[in-house]
């Protein structure tokens, strides 16, 4: 089955549409969907060469749709690759950007590496908040 007749099949009806506001934008949680937005050009059920970006505790695992693989088979036609943790966020953005540009998905490569700056970002410990300075008539008073 083509990908235009699967988005046209999946657009209306699927359970990862989300929908907040009436007139606002129209949201997807669907695997493979690197940008959360309800279209055809970021849908990971719709389109044959997805890539899907996911942070595991192991580091950043980035699932790719292999080649030669039947339309019928799930996950079998993936591959897996996970970057560590300790390798770096340089190596994590190259990685994607490599992938996304090697015959995959050119155009995502832009929300591919948007959705590993993300993850490298949440990953990262968070700095203590200084205590606060009494200013004024209080610090006057102590």
């Amino acid at each position: 089955m083509s990908s235009d007749l699967q988005w046209l099949l999946l657009r209306n009806h699927n359970s990862f549409i989300v929908k907040r506001v009436p007139e606002g934008p129209v949201f997807s949680t669907e695997p493979g969907n690197l940008r959360n937005l309800h279209s055809y050009k970021y849908s990971g059920l719709a389109n044959e060469k997805t890539i899907d970006i996911r942070d595991s505790s192991s580091g950043i695992q980035i699932t790719t749709r292999k080649k030669k693989a039947s339309t019928h088979s799930v996950h079998s036609a993936r591959s897996t690759l996970t970057v560590r943790n300790r390798s770096g966020g340089r190596r994590s953005l190259g990685v994607a950007a490599s992938l996304a540009k090697k015959g995959y998905r050119a155009d995502l490569r832009a929300a591919a590496l948007g959705r590993v700056s993300a993850i490298i970002a949440t990953q990262k410990e968070k700095k203590p908040t200084p205590p606060k300075k009494v200013r004024g008539k209080k610090a006057l008073e102590a």
